[in-house]
């Protein structure tokens, strides 16, 4: 009986700490849009996790939806920042169905134009696997960012435009961002929630990798 009371006493006591760094960090990510002269919601808002839902990552699992949310104009462009929540089920080995809850953190530029699809992520084992099934990726005459990073896109071309020589530099000093462009929307995508401490930075990244899409990729397409 007495290790129960203990086992339920530390629960407890991991419940009101968590509360209260959660607390801690929304107040801080408030404080940070407010800086930054963006719009804060801590709802969940399951309409724009749905909005989004053409991105690859965040057409993950189920009870999709975004929090933490930034909006606004940072650097004279149309961003969204937050934090995406999704779940997924498996069955241990006594039957019972067990929920895991995963978190992504997000920054999404709103462009002037359409575009296809394209995601460029660092190569890994899955990507590699991914290769041996046939979902080839895109080489590069940069060895190194062949070797570096996964390039992914029906349309071969818009893959050579947008990876010309200023964005291979800058993703190769920027090995950890990930990437995926597809209709008005070039996303920026973390596998964990928002660093308070890395936000304002990678809302600049973000901003560096729309200035090195080139304006004639606009002009094709009437923007």
């Amino acid at each position: 009986m007495r290790v129960v009371l203990i086992i339920v006493l530390v629960f407890v006591a991991l419940s009101i700490v968590g509360y209260f760094a959660d607390k801690k960090r929304r107040e801080a990510l408030a404080a940070l849009a407010a800086r930054l002269g963006l719009r804060f919601s801590v709802d969940h808002d399951h309409t724009l996790a749905s909005q989004m839902a053409f991105l690859d990552k965040l057409a993950r699992g189920e009870n999709r939806y975004a929090f933490n949310v930034m909006r606004g104009s940072f650097r004279n462009y149309p961003v969204i920042a937050g934090d995406f929540h999704y779940e997924t089920h498996s069955t241990d080995s006594k039957g019972r169905r067990q929920t895991h809850h995963h978190y992504i953190s997000f920054y999404l530029l709103v462009m002037p134009a359409h575009f296809p699809e394209l995601t460029i992520g660092r190569e890994s084992w899955l990507s590699k696997i991914a290769q041996a099934f046939g979902y080839d990726d895109i080489d590069f005459e940069s060895h190194e960012f062949s070797r570096r990073f996964c390039v992914r896109s029906l349309d071969r071309k818009f893959a050579y435009d947008v990876c010309n020589a200023r964005m291979i530099e800058y993703l190769l000093g920027n090995p950890d961002v990930s990437i995926e462009i597809e209709k008005s929307s070039l996303a920026m995508l973390f596998d964990s929630r928002m660093d308070v401490a890395k936000v304002e930075a990678n809302l600049n990244r973000l901003v560096e990798i729309r200035t090195r899409i080139p304006d004639y990729l606009f002009a094709a397409r009437g923007a």
